[in-house]
């Protein structure tokens, strides 16, 4: 009876509640996150784009380039993986959830995360565990909830790979957004460590966060995780700045 009742209480939701898209506010029908105009200007990224950290060249994707985040760097984590480039409406819904306190926005994020965790790059030896890039206590306070941990649940649930909330941050920071990638890196020196009473040892781990920009933050966190013995350390984010 329960099974037989539930389509129709769906429908009764739908008409009391009806659904819109999570960018524009439109109409959607039922179940839908986004409408049909603003899933077009998705801006996925799309190859040429490095492999390493996943910068977009321009060109054809034929042609491999020098790419100039990784020029001169050697990251701890192996491969950095995206699924938008962190433009346009990707940008403004990642703003929303991440400062605005928009919780909600989390869902439509997850599901471009799944389609990100599908690239060869992840794909191409299995995951232990997700490890979501910890916010500082009062950062966190600030906001309500750590973005990062929000993504790294709902992936979770869909691609079945545990989480390991085994990070901490330590020293709180500045904010980021206005540093090169010089400052950045001094800005988060020793600003992370392994939780007490957390073990990653021969643990393959996966780093999740919101945005890659420089890839400062998620090399810091690696560096922590191969230190205590992690066999190895990717990462994936929402966008690439």
């Amino acid at each position: 009876m329960i099974a037989l009742l539930q389509p129709w209480g769906t429908t009764v939701l739908e008409l009391l509640y009806p659904s819109h898209c999570l960018h524009c506010q439109r109409p959607v029908p039922a179940r839908s996150l986004l409408c049909a105009a603003c899933t077009g200007e998705i801006p996925w990224l799309r190859p040429p784009f490095c492999l390493t950290c996943s910068r977009p060249f321009p060109g054809a994707a034929e042609l491999v380039a020098a790419c100039p985040n990784c020029l001169d760097q050697t990251f701890a984590f192996g491969a950095a993986v995206a699924a938008v480039r962190a433009t346009g409406s990707a940008r403004e819904l990642i703003h929303r959830f991440k400062y605005g306190g928009k919780h909600h926005l989390r869902r439509i994020l997850g599901t471009w995360l799944v389609t990100a965790f599908e690239d060869a790059r992840i794909q191409s030896e299995p995951v232990d565990a997700l490890v979501p890039v910890p916010l500082h206590p009062t950062r966190r306070r600030e906001r309500g909830y750590n973005q990062a941990e929000e993504l790294a649940s709902l992936l979770s649930a869909r691609v079945k790979v545990p989480t390991l909330p085994c990070l901490q941050r330590t020293r709180y920071t500045d904010t980021q957004t206005q540093f090169d990638r010089a400052q950045r890196r001094r800005n988060l020196r020793n600003a992370f460590q392994l939780r007490k009473g957390s073990d990653v040892a021969r643990k393959r781990l996966l780093l999740i966060d919101d945005v890659l920009t420089t890839g400062s933050t998620l090399d810091e966190c690696a560096r922590v995780l191969v230190a205590r013995g992690a066999t190895s350390v990717r990462a994936l984010t929402v966008a690439r700045g």
